[in-house]
């Protein structure tokens, strides 16, 4: 059964009652807001583009933010700014978690809104609120922008999906802020995306194979990054001809995570491989390129967009 043949099966589980309540909430709240600010995380941007957020908020003016954009892959981050500009999206790149920085959404914001605060201005509504819809999907790190976009704690966050359960609303100057809970959809087409959403812990790691996940992130990293895989565990390249249990196998044995009989404890070396894969102990890793970009496009990303990945 593959990842999301699990994930789909288990639909109660891990596609719990308040992701529904979220969702009705956003449709009755969405004629109250100016625009929408959607996280998505820089890694896997197709994949954290939540469909359903999609629909209900399609006819507001939107910004997309890429976050965690410091444990992406820098040219692969430029690209997806590229790609998302091409489509005539206003996108940022960033870490939330740098201090002050998403500050810098604010005048984007603004730029998304120009319209509407011109007619403002016309009516001498000068200063009068920006009303913003912050969503995204679980474990992007809504409620670490919020509170970087403050420069203050305001929103609850922490590594792992489902703290947010309840609509916020966080003044910050002239921007009301709506922090919306993280959000899945009821069933995953593609196990790509499925398997990406898992590995970014996205989707609880209580309703996984944490072998199974393992094995799938070493299938799809040994794909794109061969040789950071080999670098971090001290691998020879011949390991990556071996099948992804036999590899997680190698792995955990090169670290000594042996039981009894000197068999490879795998399920203690899956959970040492998917903490290390979230903590960027591999290096910066894109799981996802643009399904299509223009070379001219790239270069011509504003550098203000990607300042985050030349640090």
């Amino acid at each position: 059964m593959s990842q999301s043949d699990i994930i789909n099966s288990r639909q109660i589980q891990w596609f719990p009652g308040h992701m529904t309540k979220t969702l009705r909430l956003m449709e009755k709240e969405i004629r109250n807001v100016d625009c929408v600010l959607q996280i998505l995380d820089a890694r896997i941007p197709l994949s954290s583009l939540n469909p359903e957020i999609e629909r209900i908020t399609a006819g507001k003016p939107h910004l997309y933010i890429l976050n965690k954009a410091d444990l992406a892959d820098p040219e692969i981050t430029r690209q997806w700014l590229a790609y998302f500009k091409s489509a005539g999206a206003g996108c940022l790149a960033m870490d939330s978690k740098q201090k002050g920085r998403a500050a810098a959404t604010k005048a984007p914001i603004e730029h998304e809104l120009s319209a509407l605060m011109e007619r403002r201005r016309n009516r001498g509504m000068i200063g009068a609120a920006i009303r913003v819809m912050v969503v995204g999907i679980p474990n992007v790190g809504k409620s670490t922008f919020i509170n970087s976009f403050a420069g203050t704690t305001r929103a609850k966050a922490a590594n792992k999906p489902g703290v947010t359960r309840g609509k916020q609303w966080i003044t910050v100057d002239n921007f009301d802020l709506m922090d919306m809970p993280g959000v899945l959809w009821k069933k995953f087409d593609s196990l790509e995306t499925a398997s990406n959403l898992a590995f970014i812990g996205s989707i609880r790691d209580d309703i996984l194979d944490i072998e199974e996940l393992a094995c799938g992130l070493l299938s799809s990293v040994r794909g794109i990054y061969p040789q950071q895989l080999l670098a971090r565990y001290k691998l020879d390249a011949s390991a990556l001809e071996l099948p992804p249990y036999e590899l997680l196998q190698a792995i955990g044995a090169k670290r000594g995570m042996l039981i009894s009989g000197g068999e490879v404890d795998t399920e203690r070396a899956a959970k040492m491989l998917v903490g290390e894969f979230r903590a960027s102990k591999w290096g910066r890793l894109s799981l996802e390129r643009p399904p299509q970009h223009n070379a001219e496009e790239e270069e011509s990303a504003d550098a203000e967009d990607i300042e985050i990945d030349e640090q």
